[in-house]
């Protein structure tokens, strides 16, 4: 017995089949960053400036006690102050060494 398939059916299933293919495609595309909207964008980087002013306006205390663990770096990530600034400051301190308990000057 022979099957006869109805050409309204499969017209049908050819437009979801293609329908199917560029719903793929779009999401793929959105998931690797193919689409440039301009407003998401902005959106992005109108976010960071906002949060850079405001980590700017941060008052910086005068001085930092070091705590167990404490590195140059995550004195400064967390103070505001650049690394190079304290190390200027602070010329007798050892970036390699820092002693708990010590003060290390800000401003």
């Amino acid at each position: 017995m022979e099957k006869r398939s109805n050409p309204t059916a499969r017209a049908f299933a050819a437009l979801a089949l293609v329908g199917a293919a560029v719903i793929v495609i779009a999401l793929v595309a959105g998931s690797l960053g193919g689409g440039s909207d301009s407003s998401t964008t902005k959106a992005r980087h109108g976010s960071h400036r906002t949060a850079s002013k405001e980590s700017a306006r941060r008052p910086t205390a005068a001085s930092y006690t070091v705590e167990p663990g404490d590195t140059l770096t995550a004195i400064a990530h967390r103070t505001g102050v650049p690394v190079a600034r304290i190390l200027e400051l602070n010329p007798e301190v050892d970036p390699q060494i820092l002693i708990a308990g010590e003060e290390l000057k800000l401003r």
